[in-house]
């Protein structure tokens, strides 16, 4: 468990906390492409670890995100004209372009250069793989862009959704570190699984092994398993955690990818982002089914507000009966399980410092001492590296039945994004280490 000063420090992500000002040396998602999806719409309103804001997109397509309250009068910008070249307030006409410059002050002499010296708080954007990323950190320490595999793909490759989960952010990554809720949340009461890839996972307790890597650590789960002629076998999930807050969910070599990124709202409060995608063709008719039912990792959301159509007012849509018959919750979906557990675990704040931890609970503890220690350095001036591990983000998740004599660190090598050099680079200091 933690103490109740690092817990504090963990789940705080306003600025000026040690762990929001960690957020904002890194690139996040803000929204998706879709809120935004052309020059003159009206300005969208979201919020950022703590953050009341707005974006628009110019004419020349760039996406503006200002601070929500305008620097004259602090009135919403929400409410403002989206012109060609910025964002006007409709309480006095002051406009702003999407770097925060002020354009106009009707109001004031025509020969006043009091405009000149006023900015609105911008921050940088960039458009990648159906989400716009932001950059809230200061001027000088902004990062490369991480090469995550999908934003370099075509669009009909993948797949971004987004929904508002009301719960501390930290909550929903330890949820998807935690592989051995997998065997009870998950499972249908005949042994079977409701998502595909799931089906060699049984009642074996894992062993896990942390490995760090230059964006954050693997989390690696083995289950021993009987193969057809007697032949041991390993049954391996591996996870990436990407810092600051992004995981791959553990998939078959071949089959779809699946990102995922808790983005703080506030603290009780995340934007949860998932990307599927693929990297020998285009989506099919399947892949397209499989995200559109809402039953797996990606859900129905009403689209104004993001909350899930399955959430804590209708008990997420639970059938009783089916709980008695069919699975352990009554609940249809992975992501939809998922939330319950999250968002009503001790309330949207988890107090951890009086929980009680086991062996399944290994990679929690070291996401935990990771970021931790991470907020902890920059709060005492030392700079985190993962921000500038732009290729280390280029990274497959798997999940593998395989021989017993072969490592898993050759088995994750082996189905890594090429170039081969990148994903060498981003896994070099795997060293199979237990901790």
């Amino acid at each position: 468990m933690l103490s109740a000063a690092d817990n504090e420090l963990l789940t705080r992500t306003g600025r000026c906390t040690p762990m929001g000002e960690l957020f904002r040396r890194f690139w996040i998602p803000a929204l998706l492409e879709s809120e935004v999806p052309e020059a003159g719409a009206p300005p969208v309103k979201t919020r950022l670890l703590g953050e009341s804001l707005v974006a628009f997109r110019g004419a020349d397509g760039t996406v503006g995100l200002l601070e929500a309250r305008c620097p004259h009068r602090h009135a919403s910008l929400y409410w403002g004209r989206n012109e060609p070249d910025g964002i006007r307030c409709v309480y006095h006409g002051w406009k702003f372009a999407p770097d925060g410059q002020c354009l106009d002050m009707p109001a004031e002499p025509e020969d006043s250069a009091f405009k000149d010296k006023v900015r609105a708080v911008a921050y940088p954007t960039r458009v990648a793989g159906g989400i716009v990323w932001a950059y809230l950190g200061p001027a000088d320490k902004r990062p490369p862009f991480p090469e995550l595999e999908w934003t370099e793909l075509p669009e009909g490759w993948f797949h971004a959704s987004k929904r508002l989960q009301r719960c501390n952010w930290f909550q929903n990554v330890e949820g998807e570190l935690d592989t051995a809720h997998v065997q009870f949340l998950h499972r249908n009461l005949d042994g079977q699984y409701e998502r595909a890839g799931l089906a060699d996972i049984n009642k074996a307790n894992p062993k896990y092994t942390i490995a760090e890597t230059p964006a954050g650590m693997l989390a690696v789960a083995q289950r021993p398993v009987d193969s057809a002629g007697g032949n041991h076998e390993n049954y391996w999930r591996i996870t990436p955690f990407l810092m600051p807050s992004f995981t791959l969910v553990p998939s078959r070599a071949g089959d779809l990818q699946t990102f995922t990124a808790a983005v703080p709202v506030d603290d009780e409060n995340v934007w949860g982002f998932t990307v599927t995608w693929r990297t020998e063709h285009p989506f099919d008719d399947a892949d397209r089914a499989n995200y559109e039912t809402g039953t797996q990792l990606h859900v129905h959301v009403d689209p104004q507000t993001f909350i899930p159509l399955a959430n804590r007012e209708n008990d997420y849509l639970r059938d009783l009966e089916k709980q008695r018959t069919v699975n352990f919750t009554g609940i249809t979906g992975i992501r939809n399980q998922d939330l319950p557990v999250q968002e009503d675990q001790d309330g949207p704040l988890m107090q951890r410092q009086s929980e009680h931890l086991g062996t399944s609970d290994r990679a929690i503890v070291a996401a935990r001492r990771l970021v931790l220690r991470a907020a902890k350095n920059l709060a005492n001036g030392t700079e985190p590296s993962q921000p500038g591990q732009a290729a280390a983000y280029r990274v497959h998740s798997l999940a593998v039945s395989a021989p017993a004599e072969v490592p898993w660190t050759d088995l994750f090598e082996s189905v890594q994004p090429s170039p081969a050099d990148t994903a060498r680079a981003a896994n070099h200091a795997l060293t199979g280490e237990a901790r």
